[in-house]
């Protein structure tokens, strides 16, 4: 069996083993170092600028793709839309004037025939009112010729009453003609 080696505490190298740094810090591994570095670094770049980057650029290059289609789409849509709107106004402006138009028209034959209407009931009006005149002249005719009558009557009773004699005829004619003269 072996013996168990013993240690010190005292920080120093048991004798016969070297002391030895860090070795990235160790001159005597520079050379080895910069071999492995050197083919490290060649290893990257030619799996990077195989694999990697042809990657990445064709995934940006489908991203910019996707994006140009996308903004050319747009494009095309907002112009579809512009032409169904300037189409919608031009839809809306013609539907306007047409209701102009109509509605022109409808008062046009509405102020036509009012005032034919209107002709027809003044016709009608006049006719009455000169049929109302007749009747009105025919009545005051009427109404004069019995004046006299009603005059001689209440010309007589007022006598009467008066003088308490009833006058005669002739006489109470006599003076309703001479006041009516008047």
């Amino acid at each position: 069996m072996a013996e168990p080696q013993h240690t010190t505490s005292t920080g120093h190298a048991p004798a016969g083993e070297h002391k030895a740094g860090f070795p990235p810090f160790d001159s005597h591994s520079y050379a080895g170092q910069l071999v492995w570095l050197v083919i490290a670094f060649v290893l990257l770049y030619v799996l990077m600028s195989k694999w990697a980057l042809p990657q990445v650029g064709g995934i940006i290059e489908g991203r910019q793709k996707r994006i140009d289609d996308d903004v050319a789409e747009a494009g095309k849509l907002k112009t579809q839309s512009d032409e169904a709107v300037a189409a919608y106004e031009k839809a809306l402006a013609d539907a306007r004037a047409n209701a102009q138009a109509i509605a022109n028209e409808t008062r046009d034959k509405q102020a036509a025939a009012a005032e034919v209407r209107r002709k027809t009931l003044e016709d009608e009006l006049n006719a009455k009112l000169a049929e109302a005149e007749k009747t009105i002249a025919a009545t005051k005719t009427a109404a004069m010729s019995n004046v006299r009558g009603i005059a001689e009557d209440a010309t007589r009773a007022i006598v009467e009453r008066l003088i308490g004699v009833a006058p005669s005829d002739k006489s109470v004619a006599d003076a309703v003609a001479d006041a009516l003269k008047r």
